[in-house]
């Protein structure tokens, strides 16, 4: 009982993890129809300048909230320098995208070496927090799967509830219309860009912090949106979370009991999902 509890607080956690990182992911890919392949790089600048801006302020939440700005700025000259260019080509999208990742990920290989970098969090959320069966339960996972939450609430009513939320959804389908409306297209598709780019950099900081900061984390944080992506539905917010629980259940109960096989179970149920639903279990048919 003690294992089973303790694999699902994990798997809740990395799922919480995902969904950080796919929530901006699926914001670009889904609704922008924008194939930024260079969002697990983003993943990563973020959880490095936010160690480097904690380190030189001696505080984590100026590290959060610095890595988060840069991050949704860095995102914004990608958008106007590369990926606006090329609207409506995601071929040459994905392969610019992809270049800017190599030449980002190098960048910081240079600046930080090949080495692991830890943060150190406040005590208050570094310390372990008293829970029932497993005893104790590091607070720093506790504070992730909370992160997660608050921002899928507030992603929703962004979306759902606000001007910018209702001209995003309509621009999906009629972007055209929408502009011959008076709106500003391209004003609201460089914000959704850069809430995308900033979410990536918030998930680096948090993960990191659960975690540890290493160089090769952003093609797996990239990997893992992909297949949030897919499985959950592109565009839909409820498909990331959706797809984010079932990838880290899938994953971490495959680590803890059949590890030999757990990367296979995460993509036999992509596949799966696939063959009954291409476009995902919450996404909508095209």
């Amino acid at each position: 009982m003690k294992l089973l509890f303790s694999v699902t607080m994990n798997a809740i956690t990395v799922a919480s993890l995902y969904f950080l990182v796919a929530s901006g992911f699926s914001l670009i890919f889904g609704l922008l129809r924008s194939v930024n392949m260079a969002h697990g790089a983003l993943y990563l600048l973020g959880a490095y300048s936010g160690y480097e801006i904690a380190l030189k302020t001696g505080s984590w939440l100026a590290g959060l909230g610095g890595a988060c700005l840069l991050v949704a700025l860095v995102g914004v000259v990608l958008h106007q320098t590369l990926v606006k260019r090329l609207a409506g080509d995601e071929l040459r999208q994905a392969l610019v995208t992809i270049g800017f990742s190599i030449v980002l990920g190098d960048l910081l290989l240079i600046r930080y070496g090949g080495a692991t970098v830890q943060y150190e969090p406040p005590e208050a959320i570094f310390d372990a927090t008293p829970f029932p069966i497993i005893g104790a339960y590091p607070t720093i996972r506790l504070v992730v799967i909370a992160v997660a939450v608050v921002v899928g609430l507030l992603l929703w009513a962004l979306i759902q509830k606000t001007r910018l939320g209702m001209a995003i959804r309509a621009g999906v389908d009629d972007a055209p219309i929408l502009g011959a409306m008076g709106f500003n297209v391209s004003r609201y598709v460089l914000a959704v860009f850069a809430l995308g780019a900033g979410l990536a950099g918030l998930a680096g900081v948090i993960g990191g912090s659960a975690l540890s900061v290493a160089p090769g984390e952003d093609s797996r944080f990239l990997l893992s949106s992909l297949v949030v992506v897919i499985v959950g539905g592109m565009g839909s917010l409820p498909g990331a979370a959706l797809g984010a629980v079932l990838i880290g259940f899938t994953e971490q109960f495959g680590l803890a009991f059949f590890p030999n096989y757990a990367i296979l179970m995460t993509f036999v149920l992509m596949v799966a999902v696939l063959a009954f639903r291409p476009q995902g279990l919450m996404g909508r048919a095209v």
